[in-house]
């Protein structure tokens, strides 16, 4: 059964101007194919499963759960920072402590042999008193390993303890070189000793009464051995890792708790190079072994040595880490109740938009307004949602015919859209209905825009396709498919009658007066389906190559498809009359 447009597209053919200017302002659907049922299934199963209680859930746990973290993260980073510069502090303190110690020591030591250098210096003679006196330097302070007593040339005299029996010897040994040929105070770098230990050596030297050098007398202290220095800067309370070392001027190890170290030069320490400029203070650094370490430092004047003591940052950290532990511990319960709460809130306020959401599906429906009214909307939002509803639902039904038509046709001129004419062909081809296509353009619609502006050029326009609806029949159908490009479809028309109405159409478009613009004419393509051999694609492509011959022929006329070339029916000039017309209807038809 054939069905005219009207019923096909349930729509008018051409709208009246204040239809069109009302419907215009309606959100344009056909196109965008957004209405519920032309949506994918698997994304209207994305909306359903991403319901308003789930969002506020999810912003609110978000919300809840960045708050938490960050109170605990900016928490533990203040406390970090705390802690780290507590321990830098701690350790720079501790280390000048020692520092401050050693030199007293060192400089104690140094006034124990000036002291026995004095009284000596009057008896070298007396070999009895100077084994004496060695003895009372080592056994009375236990300052040092070992005490010496030499002459002018470095020739031992005494030794403590005898166990050394080097008395007799000329020492040959780093230390004592120095002594001889500085004749002053002085405390050696480390060295290994004629007996193969590793240590330091503090000699001083030693005048007669006429103030002539007539040997030192040096104690050592073994650094790899028990010694009141290995002692002293051994008594480290701290654990965890933590440790202290000490370097000479020439950045040599002299104490450190591995002993395996001691001697040993190390380079690249920023620490180490910073304490023996004689500079203190604490730095954060990455040690020798790539370990990252919080170092406090400081020199020891009279020896030029440098002492570090350090601790392990992940050692110093690991009670901060503790501590948060407990602290999220304790906290754990009112971060439930919490969340609790928020679910249960979330739950209340999306309820009532949850059943507004599910009304509007069924707005179509008779009993929509009275479930509608049964919802509880409890809070302000929510009711002048359900208020607004409930006034729209009255213009529902309205409204979607106007967002339909305003689907199917063109809001310029108000004749039907490509998309409309589409399903105008396929149902004529579904139909098993011939027809035909006249497909017009408006000639040097162009120069229309440039020298009379484009309000000129859309009163053309609409001009065009009200003379197009008065010549037409109730079954054809005018679409506009381009700027100024127009189709009119003629079901059940042969193409001799679609040539007349096309001459007929032409003529009286070229008789119009328009406001402003004066006359426009136009150029024809007339393409037919014949007995539905071409799709409807294939037909409005035949008449738009017609249309181009009409164009390149000269404009103002109308020209018939014919395969393989094209034939002029009817040329531009108005002039001819209607005897010449038919003559060449009838040679086309010929």
């Amino acid at each position: 059964m054939k069905r005219s447009p009207a019923e096909v597209l349930k729509t008018p053919k051409v709208l009246k101007a204040s239809a069109a200017s009302n419907v215009s302002k309606a959100p344009h659907l056909s196109e965008a194919g957004n209405s519920s049922s032309d949506q994918p299934p698997v994304c209207r199963h994305r909306q359903q499963h991403l319901t308003l209680k789930r969002l506020i859930l999810l912003l609110a746990l978000s919300s809840a759960t960045v708050i938490l973290l960050n109170s605990f993260y900016a928490s533990y980073q203040v406390q970090k920072e705390q802690l780290i510069q507590h321990e830098l502090d701690s350790n720079f303190a501790y280390a000048t402590k020692l520092a401050a110690t050693t030199n007293n020591f060192l400089r104690s030591a140094q006034q124990q042999l000036a002291y026995a250098a004095s009284e000596l210096q009057y008896r070298m003679d007396d070999h009895g008193y100077l084994l004496r006196q060695a003895d009372r330097l080592r056994l009375q302070t236990d300052s040092f390993n070992s005490v010496v007593i030499t002459g002018v040339n470095g020739t031992v005299l005494a030794t403590s303890p005898n166990t050394l029996e080097i008395i007799g010897e000329k020492l040959r040994s780093e230390g004592a070189i120095e002594a001889l040929k500085k004749q002053t105070p002085l405390i050696s770098a480390p060295y290994i000793s004629a007996t193969g230990r590793l240590l330091v050596f503090i000699s001083q030297p030693l005048f007669d009464r006429q103030g002539q050098y007539i040997g030192y007398i040096g104690g050592s202290l073994y650094l790899k051995e028990r010694s009141i220095l290995n002692d002293m800067l051994g008594t480290h309370y701290y654990k965890d890792g933590s440790y202290l070392y000490v370097v000479d001027k020439n950045q040599r190890l002299i104490y450190h708790p591995n002993k395996s170290r001691v001697g040993e030069v190390v380079k690249g320490n920023q620490v180490i190079n910073l304490v023996l400029t004689g500079q203190g203070g604490a730095l954060n650094i990455v040690n020798t072994q790539g370990t990252e370490m919080l170092a406090g430092f400081a020199p020891v004047a009279i020896s030029q040595w440098g002492i570090v003591a350090q601790r392990p940052l992940k050692a110093t950290l690991d009670s901060l880490n503790d501590l948060v532990a407990q602290v999220l511990y304790r906290s754990l319960p009112i971060t439930i109740i919490t969340f609790l709460a928020i679910w249960l809130l979330a739950r209340m306020i999306a309820r009532p938009l949850k059943q507004l959401a599910d009304t509007a599906r069924t707005m179509d429906q008779p009993q929509t307004h009275e479930r509608l009214h049964l919802i509880r909307s409890w809070y302000f939002e929510s009711g002048e949602l359900k208020h607004a509803m409930e006034k729209g639902f009255s213009l529902l039904q309205q409204q979607i015919g106007q967002l339909r038509h305003a689907a199917s046709t063109d809001p310029l001129t108000g004749v039907y859209n490509r998309r409309s004419l589409d399903i105008f062909l396929s149902q004529l081809k579904a139909d098993h209905t011939e027809f035909t296509v006249l497909a017009l353009d408006i000639d040097h619609f162009k120069q229309v825009n440039d020298r009379f502006g484009h309000e000129a050029g859309d009163k053309a326009l609409t001009s065009l396709t009200q003379k197009m609806s008065e010549l037409s029949r109730d079954d054809d159908i005018i679409a506009r498919t381009g700027g100024e490009e127009f189709v009119l479809v003629l079901p059940a028309t042969p193409q001799k009658h679609a040539l007349a109405i096309a001459e007929r159409l032409r003529i009286s478009v070229a008789q119009m007066q328009i406001d402003i613009v004066g006359s426009i004419k136009v150029s024809v393509g007339i393409a037919s389906s014949h007995e539905n051999i071409y799709t409807p694609k294939q037909v409005l492509k035949q008449a738009d190559q017609a249309l181009y011959q009409a164009k390149h022929q000269g404009r103002n006329r109308c020209v018939v498809y014919r395969e393989p070339s094209y034939e002029k029916t009817c040329n531009a000039e108005e002039s001819r009359t209607p005897q010449s017309q038919t003559e060449h209807t009838t040679t086309e038809e010929a």
